[in-house]
């Protein structure tokens, strides 16, 4: 008997040998196929990240080229005379842009329009960025920049910060300080409705918070030269790495550092315009890219900022702090 059953036994064992082998070929050619598929994975990862990162170069020199651009055009058309060391056009607008600075020099300010300029014409001309996301940005852009314009040539020194309009309005007087914030606040909301597909009104108001407050922000530290370029420089790169946004980031980094020269030699400003400029687009780009969760905690910080400009001077934090003062006085005249 245990003859008999010997070939029927050994047959047995031979198809279970035969199952547990291909379970475990097709298992380990899936694994193979799994561990190659990572492997190509990984060889392709550095030329898909590198798109993002030469689209947002590409964007960047075409933005630092039309600022350096217009900037020539703004300050050298027409008949020429030197105020101190900035070129202006007497009896033209070109006058309405010259300030003082924190040193007592004379600078103007149309460096701002034409980063604003350079930011606009690069974002609008970017290959393979989203329609939503090319609009939100664009919209942003020519929004601060307008209105931020509006206030660097109509405004006055007597009112500052929101608590100063908040007072002028009490008494009856709209300064272009509250014009400019109510606008940029409603250019944030439109910008921040372009931005996405079948958003929510929760995304349109945080994302608007976000657009308008970082435009504030900025402008904030555009007390010193080159300092609202730095904090750019320093929250912007972030957004290369992402594929849509960098489109976005380029150009915002191209046209902060595009007239960095004029702002460290102290014959020019970025004033409103630039800052705004600069600010909302950096707004946009954070919302395109960050969670809900991270775009709250963004906005949080921007209200903390903002609270504490109110109470706290800026720049006297900085110089108290030497690593911010080391970073803030990089590349420009000592104080």
């Amino acid at each position: 008997m245990s003859a008999a059953l010997a070939p029927l036994i050994g047959a047995r064992c031979r198809a279970w040998r035969g199952r547990v082998l291909s379970r475990f070929s097709c298992g380990a050619a899936r694994r193979t196929v799994r561990r190659h598929g990572a492997i190509a994975t990984a060889a392709a990862v550095p030329a898909w990240r590198a798109r993002p990162v030469r689209q947002g170069a590409s964007g960047s020199a075409v933005a630092a080229v039309v600022a350096r651009l217009t900037y020539t055009a703004l300050t050298r058309s027409g008949p020429q005379q030197a105020v101190g060391e900035t070129v202006v056009v007497p009896g033209e607008p070109a006058e309405k842009w010259l300030r003082y600075n924190f040193r007592g020099r004379q600078v103007t300010l149309l460096a701002g329009p034409a980063v604003a300029t350079g930011l606009c014409v690069a974002v609008a001309t970017a290959p393979g960025l989203p329609h939503r996301l090319r609009a939100a940005a664009v919209t942003a852009a020519i929004g601060a920049g307008a209105f931020g314009a509006y206030d660097d040539v109509s405004g006055s020194a007597g009112a500052r910060g929101f608590t100063g309009h908040l007072r002028a309005l009490r008494q009856g007087e709209v300064t272009t300080g509250a014009v400019k914030s109510a606008g940029i606040g409603v250019t944030g909301l439109a910008a921040a409705a372009l931005l996405r597909h079948r958003a929510t009104g929760v995304d349109i108001v945080l994302d608007g918070l976000l657009i308008a407050g970082s435009a504030n922000v900025l402008n904030l530290f555009d007390l010193r030269p080159g300092r609202a370029a730095k904090v750019v420089l320093l929250a912007g790169p972030p957004a290369l790495a992402d594929a849509e946004a960098a489109a976005v980031a380029g150009p915002l980094l191209g046209s902060a550092v595009a007239l960095l020269p004029e702002e460290f030699g102290e014959r020019a400003m970025l004033g409103d315009a630039g800052a705004n400029a600069l600010g909302a687009v950096l707004g946009v780009t954070a919302a395109a890219r960050l969670s809900r969760r991270a775009r709250m905690g963004a906005v949080a910080t921007i209200a903390v900022l903002t609270a504490a400009s109110e109470r706290v001077s800026l720049s006297r934090l900085i110089r108290a702090t030497p690593p911010l003062r080391r970073l803030d006085e990089l590349g420009r005249r000592p104080e």
